[in-house]
């Protein structure tokens, strides 16, 4: 299971980048195996659009159950919203055995915290506004939880074309905890050459663009704008 960070092959690993080259098979969604074009030799290929992640996982596992090489691939780190843990838990079900190497990779929400500033410096929390494997009344309860306890948050899965209405409610929630003036990074494409950041507060971020491709980090009470930069202090003395 090989995490290819945000997209660019600058945020790529080396350690990646090895298992991809010394794969027979490569398996993923179509969109991240172009983004690795480069390293596409002479490795089978086996892609699928969203929604299709089960067989993706399923059919990178009868692969490797045949003896062969094989890279599964997500975007960011492959433990963290990626395909690890389904992986894991197909291979279980298969009753399947063969060597297993889980390569991370550079998260969404840290390729966005480096081009921010600092924004993760103290505790954080990541929460998916997709409500397709999680029910939203329990997405509601985390967002309430992490807003009550001041928790620095990254929300993936932010929006989409059928999801509107989660982020404005999201957004609700953190202001009845923090002030409208809290800083808001947004980061959409991070590492690729699509990639556009904003840093807006939480009265205004609703205001611009944020999509599927989108990361957003709502800062807590000390959250602040330092020269341009999104910092959250830690609490050393300056």
């Amino acid at each position: 299971m090989v995490g290819i960070g945000p997209g660019g092959p600058l945020d790529r690993t080396p350690r990646a980048e090895k298992a991809i080259l010394e794969s027979q098979v490569v398996v993923g969604y179509k969109r991240y195996l172009d983004l690795i074009g480069d390293l596409i030799q002479q490795q089978e290929l086996i892609s699928s659009g969203m929604t299709k992640e089960t067989d993706r996982c399923l059919e990178a596992v009868r692969k490797a159950g045949e003896g062969f090489t094989v890279s599964l691939i997500s975007s960011g780190d492959s433990g963290v919203y990626g395909m690890a843990g389904l992986a894991l838990e197909l291979a279980n079900r298969e009753k399947q055995s063969f060597p297993i190497e889980i390569v991370p990779g550079i998260t969404a929400a840290g390729a966005l915290a480096a081009r921010l500033g600092a924004p993760l410096m103290l505790d954080f929390a990541c929460i998916s506004l997709s409500d397709l494997l999680v029910p939203w009344d329990m997405i509601r309860k985390r967002l309430e939880a992490v807003a009550a306890a001041d928790l620095v948050t990254a929300l993936y899965n932010p929006r989409s074309k059928k999801r509107t209405e989660q982020l404005d409610e999201a957004a609700a929630i953190f202001r009845r905890y923090r002030k409208g003036s809290t800083p808001v990074g947004i980061g959409t494409s991070v590492g690729t050459k699509d990639e556009r950041i904003v840093i807006a507060d939480l009265d205004t971020f609703l205001d611009f663009e944020i999509t599927m491709r989108s990361i957003v980090i709502i800062g807590n009470t000390s959250s602040r704008l330092l020269d341009g930069w999104f910092v959250t202090p830690r609490g050393y003395k300056v």
